[in-house]
């Protein structure tokens, strides 16, 4: 079973090449967009534990990715959380980590970023 993501981006070909990362690498199947801090808790509040994976940018076209990285955390039965932004300087990924996140790449990082959910994958295909 695919891991569902919430891609929470607010640059609709930035949605798009991570749609199409997320094909290429298989296993993963993006469930939602949002392009707003309102449209991403919404979507939250109303799909509790309908994500597996939260991939959020930081700057959107209204509100603040940190934000969201709040709410994703208060979901007792959400998945993980990585930051993929262009503002990712090291005390910014401090802080998205003392949020919540369990990891922030910069979005000049990207092997990095498809790593980890290359590894993800095998970590969840592994079982217990």
């Amino acid at each position: 079973m695919d891991l569902r993501v919430f891609l929470v981006e607010d640059m609709q070909r930035m949605r798009g090449l991570l749609g199409e990362m997320f094909d290429s690498l298989g296993g993963f199947s993006v469930v939602a967009n949002a392009s707003t801090e309102a449209e991403a808790n919404l979507w939250l509040d109303e799909h509790p534990g309908g994500w597996d994976v939260a991939v959020i940018d930081l700057v959107l076209e209204q509100g603040a990715g940190m934000n969201v990285i709040r709410r994703c955390r208060a979901d007792p039965a959400g998945g993980r959380i990585v930051v993929f932004s262009s503002y990712a300087t090291p005390g910014v990924r401090q802080h998205c980590m003392e949020l919540g996140a369990d990891a922030v790449f910069d979005k000049t990082e990207t092997g990095a970023f498809m790593q980890w959910f290359h590894d993800l994958e095998d970590r969840e295909n592994s079982g217990p």
